[in-house]
Formats: structure tokens, sequence, C-alpha cells
């Protein structure tokens, strides 16, 4: 461990022991290298870091502070993480969809209040009336599920699931494209899940969830690349070259 890891370390434990409360000032930077037995580059160091980690906020004028420490704001990085990530990662997000959307919805079920099953039931609307549409579509599709995980009143899961959906966007916007029938299967899956969520059913709410992921997971393995057919889920095969379609390149052309 670095100099600089070691005085990242030793603030960060006077946060979890509750000596610098999330929103509060740190003391003046010669006073806590001090008391931490620090030299002043090494404080500044580490408190580079942990802003960047969005532990610390730097208020030009006042001072630095430590965050709120919620899960969207220690989690935000990850946004950033999941962007970079190369190769076949759009299939193994949707494997990580695929297992903790299904639960979260359970949860859903348990939580949800009127308002939120009626905001879910908003954006079910806007799908059907969009359906035409695919990017808007696609749009409405992503704020239903991420109303449903709000519904959890799981910030941590809600975080984490916003930023595995993000990535996975853009192939669904291209399965959109060149599924002619994709539209009406769709709505009719969200459809069932808010009739789930309605009922207050976990149980089905979650079969419902599962059953509208792993569609589109599995359309995706036998439509994206064609080294997926050979390899439906195993690791890279250091032989074959080709890369997967990024979600985040130009979606392909459609036929006429």
């Amino acid at each position: 461990m670095s100099l600089t890891d070691r005085a990242i370390a030793r603030i960060r434990q006077l946060i979890r022991d509750g000596e610098l409360a999330p929103g509060s000032k740190l003391p003046p930077e010669q006073q806590l290298a001090a008391s931490l037995g620090l030299s002043r580059n090494l404080m500044r160091e580490a408190v580079k870091a942990l802003v960047v980690a969005r532990v610390l906020e730097i208020r030009r004028g006042d001072g630095t502070y430590v965050t709120s420490l919620e899960p969207a704001v220690l989690l935000e990085g990850l946004g950033g993480a999941v962007e970079l990530l190369q190769g076949d990662t759009v299939l193994e997000l949707m494997e990580a969809r695929r297992l903790f959307e299904p639960a979260a919805t359970a949860l859903a079920a348990h939580r949800i209040t009127d308002e939120e099953l009626a905001e879910v039931a908003r954006h079910l609307s806007a799908m059907q009336e969009t359906r035409d549409d695919v990017e808007l579509m696609n749009q409405h599709d992503a704020a239903f599920h991420r109303a449903v995980v709000r519904a959890t009143h799981n910030e941590t899961l809600a975080t984490l699931l916003e930023h595995v959906s993000e990535r996975t966007l853009r192939a669904r916007i291209w399965r959109g494209l060149v599924d002619d029938e994709v539209a009406d299967r769709t709505v009719a899956e969200h459809r069932a899940i808010h009739e789930a969520l309605a009922a207050r059913d976990p149980g089905l709410a979650q079969a419902a969830a599962l059953i509208h992921v792993h569609t589109t997971e599995r359309w995706l393995r036998e439509h994206l690349p064609e080294r997926e057919h050979r390899r439906p889920a195993g690791p890279p095969d250091p032989a074959d070259p080709r890369p997967l379609p990024d979600p985040a390149d130009p979606l392909p052309p459609t036929e006429e």
C-alpha cells in the first residue's frame, strides 16, 4: 500500500467511525494532516482521490466537505465505468440484469405505493402510444423499469440497476429496428409486470420480469454476433479477433 493509499484509508476510517459525518466540514488541511500524522502533500493527494470517488467535495472559498454518502452519489462513477466496458459485456450486463431485476420487481410488489403504481401505468400507456417510434418507445421502456425499481425504496439497488440497464439500451433499440414484432410483445410483457404489481403479487411480478428480461437477452444472444451462436455463455475466444457490436456505436441500418 502506497503512502497515499494509507492517507486515504485514514480519512475513510474517520468517516466510518463517525468522526466525520456526512455533510460535515473537514478541519483545516494543516490541522487534519497533523492529527493523522501525515504531510500536507499526502493529505492533498488523499483529498483529491476522495473527491474523485465522490466521498469528499471541495466548495470553493468554503472548504472541503464529506458528501451525503448516499448510494446515488457514491455509485455515480459506476456509470462511467460501465460505459468503458469492452467486448462481450453487453451480454454480461443482460445476465446481470436478469439476476437483479426480477428480484427487484418482486420487492417492488411488496412496497409500491398507489402513486408509484400510477407512474408505472403512465409509462406503460406512453409505450403503447409511441410503439411506432422505436427510440421514443425505448425511452419510456427505460422509464417504466426505473419507476419499478425506485418503488423498491432501495436506493442502492436502484442505482446499480440504472447503470446496468443504461448500457443495454442501444442494443434494445437496435432490436426494435430489426424486429417488426418486438413492439407488441414488449408492451404485452410490460403490461404483465404492471398487472402483477397492481395485484401486489411478488411471485407473479418476479416471474413476469424474468420472462421479459430473458426474452430480450435470448434475442440479443441469437442476433448480435455470429460467434455467440458458437459460444453462448463462455469466456471470450482469444483466437477470434472480431469484437461484439458496441451498443454505443451507430445503430445498424434497417432493411428497406
